[in-house]
């Protein structure tokens, strides 16, 4: 289960609205071994397309150095999906190499009828896709 703060899934929601139609993508670090989601990180998508992202990989190296130095750990990677549900694509599933991650993906499109975005996360290991629960704090 993911359990992340009102404060942080508004920031995701935001930058994935910001950047739309665009997809946006980013990471939400936290203490190492915590599990625990608190800085939030929006990175430049460097495909900059509404059905793909990437991050650069300049940005990538800075961003694990500063993690490193910092002792934290991506708790969350995050995505928006433009005009599709949030469910990690073919392309997303082969590039998820964190396997302590969570990956969320938040859909800025209106593909359930339950308003314009969904936001959900998913655990990759191996290719394997599971989904699991969102915990949405005040504060922990």
């Amino acid at each position: 289960m993911l359990t992340i703060t009102q404060a942080l899934v508004d920031q995701i929601v935001a930058h994935a609205r910001k950047d739309h139609p665009d997809e946006a993508c980013g990471v939400v670090a936290g203490p190492a071994g915590s599990d625990r989601p608190e800085r939030f990180i929006p990175m430049l998508n460097a495909a900059m397309s509404p059905t793909f992202y990437e991050f650069d990989s300049g940005d990538l190296l800075k961003l694990y150095r500063e993690l490193d130095d910092r002792d934290e750990d991506p708790v969350v990677i995050y995505h928006s999906h433009t005009a599709t549900e949030a469910y990690p694509s073919r392309t997303d599933i082969s590039y998820a190499n964190e396997p302590g991650a969570h990956y969320v993906l938040v859909s800025t499109a209106d593909t359930d009828g339950l308003g314009d975005f969904q936001f959900r996360s998913f655990r990759i290991v191996d290719g394997e896709v599971t989904e699991e629960e969102v915990k949405v704090v005040e504060a922990y």
